[in-house]
């Protein structure tokens, strides 16, 4: 029987293992298959895939995109699996993402030093080999010990109204799910129960193109899986899930240890050979 994670991420975003260690860390886990869903990159799959043959690891192209809903009601993001990386116009506003997320990473920087917490952007960079995120802010703060840990630093400076918080450049989910599409991709909501009024975007998302709905994912309970299980039947959506590991001390779960049925990545198959 098949043994997969659909949402991991390497240090082309802001995982803390390289994607040769990760893929190491699946096969040790017992993984068949894995996919690489790094946050606006897919800068990581080359390094995936070549050490997904060395350790018998299948690697599904994919990615995270980070977008935010109106009016400031919070966030949402967008997986999108099996898609073409290599697509021209998928890559230039990839780029053009990180590239925000550089000036972003900048600005949380400033916003620390403005309360005294005596970092710089360098020591941030230092810790991130691909896009800049939160993370690696975090990674700085504990490097001067202004944080125990990534949990830590997120409650105290990095949360939405948190003194080190910045807002990203607005870019909508509806975008995502055209831009994974437009790609040959297949897009699935990442972690719903964090969306307020879930079920009237999930409808709007549909319509433009929405595969697929994260139903296992990290500490879900059964409760919570049923209730996500219902909108796919409703919606005609494709349940994935995963761990959404980055590391140890980021998220509770680690790689491969949230089940997800192998029927999902085989409907996420079956869907994209038609």
């Amino acid at each position: 029987m098949e043994h997969i994670d659909l949402h991991t991420h390497s240090t082309a975003s802001d995982g803390l293992f390289a994607p040769a260690e990760l893929l190491r860390q699946a096969h040790e886990a017992g993984l068949t298959a894995i996919a690489l869903t790094d946050h606006d990159s897919t800068a990581g799959l080359a390094e995936a895939f070549a050490a997904g043959t060395t350790y018998g690891v299948e690697v599904i192209p994919g990615v995270e995109i980070n977008t935010d809903l109106p009016n400031q009601s919070g966030e949402a993001h967008v997986l999108g699996y099996f898609l073409d990386y290599t697509h021209e116009d998928f890559q230039t506003k990839l780029s053009e993402r990180r590239g925000q997320r550089e000036q972003r990473g900048k600005t949380m920087v400033e916003n620390l030093r403005k309360i005294g917490i005596p970092i710089t952007y360098d020591m941030v960079k230092k810790h991130a080999d691909g896009a800049v995120g939160r993370p690696h802010v975090a990674a700085a703060l504990i490097e001067i010990g202004a944080a125990n840990s990534v949990a830590d630093a997120f409650d105290k400076y990095l949360k939405r109204g948190k003194p080190g918080y910045a807002p990203r450049n607005p870019f909508s989910p509806n975008e995502a799910v055209r831009l994974i599409t437009a790609a040959d991709g297949l897009a699935s909501l990442a972690h719903p129960l964090f969306i307020a009024d879930l079920e009237r975007h999930l409808a709007e998302l549909v319509d433009i193109g929405l595969k697929g709905l994260e139903v296992y994912y990290g500490e879900y309970s059964a409760a919570d899986v049923a209730s996500l299980l219902l909108l796919c039947q409703k919606y005609s959506l494709i349940p994935t899930g995963g761990s959404d590991y980055h590391g140890p001390g980021i998220h509770a779960t680690s790689l491969g240890a949230r089940y997800v049925p192998p029927e999902s990545l085989t409907r996420l198959r079956s869907l994209k050979a038609k």
